[in-house]
């Protein structure tokens, strides 16, 4: 995580090394239970990629799922489910339901469902989506 960042730190903004050393930064800060240190970075490395790398679709969502993840872990569900759900749909725009990033963004949306319970909602994914893929 530091070692990264203090390693492309002085590099371009828009570099993409830099950025993704943000991105790391973020994501070891949320694993290691220090959310609110993550949350900032991840949000700066979600902010960066829209700016410089559009085009990656595949890393913004990415991005968006680490966000929705440490939002989760802040006790910020509404947020988290929100993000979770806008990250399922598009996979499942880009690549169909039975792709891979799919079908995990689909389980990772229906555990935040499950959490906030909503089942009804949770078990129509599972059952119309989930295990169809």
């Amino acid at each position: 995580g530091w070692a990264a960042w203090k390693t492309y730190l002085g590099r371009p903004e828009a570099d993409r090394y830099r950025i993704q050393a943000i991105g790391i930064l973020g994501a070891a800060l949320d694993l290691i239970g220090r959310h609110e240190e993550a949350l900032p970075l991840l949000e700066a490395n979600l902010a960066l990629l829209r700016r410089y790398w559009s085009h990656d679709e595949e890393n913004i969502l990415c991005s968006q799922g680490n966000i929705a993840s440490c939002l989760a872990d802040l006790g910020r569900h509404d947020e988290s489910l929100v993000l979770k759900r806008e990250v399922f749909a598009r996979y499942k725009a880009l690549h169909g339901v039975s792709h891979e990033r799919t079908i995990v963004s689909g389980a990772n949306f229906c555990i935040s469902l499950q959490h906030q319970e909503f089942w009804d909602e949770c078990k129509t994914l599972v059952r119309d989506q989930l295990l169809p893929a």
